[in-house]
């Protein structure tokens, strides 16, 4: 099935369809089996619009994903099991604010966020610097 935005010619309304195929479309249309569904007239003809052509590369959305957090992560430092020390040092004007990510419990991050501290789990497991994977 293929969809098609349509545009009535006599009263300018834009609407959607489905055929089998481009000449299943035309096939009807010259048959005046295809009008607009306002004003009823068999005037209509394809709108301009712009179909979804797929990207090469990756469709995996994991990978994507993974490339994005990737990115994120290139301007943070990893601070490890320092992560709420550090955060609350930041928060405090003890150390210079940072991008940083490190570890946390569930607990850990609650309170960081209670006590006003911005903070977001990332997505996917981190390899710390140094460690293989």
């Amino acid at each position: 099935m293929i969809v098609f935005d349509l545009q009535c010619r006599d009263g300018g309304e834009t609407f959607e369809a489905w055929f089998r195929s481009s000449s299943d479309y035309e096939e009807q249309r010259q048959a005046g089996l295809v009008q607009c569904p306002v004003c009823q007239s068999t005037n209509v003809a394809k709108a301009p619009m712009a179909p979804r052509v797929p990207r090469k590369g990756s469709d995996n959305p994991l990978a994507r994903l993974a490339a994005m957090q990737a990115d994120a992560l290139k301007n943070s430092r990893w601070v490890g099991d320092q992560f709420v020390d550090t955060a609350r040092a930041m928060h405090s004007g003890e150390i210079a604010p940072e991008q940083v990510h490190g570890n946390a419990t569930i607990e850990q991050a609650k309170s960081l966020v209670d006590d006003g501290i911005p903070v977001a789990p990332l997505p996917l497991p981190v390899t710390p610097p140094g460690q293989i994977n």
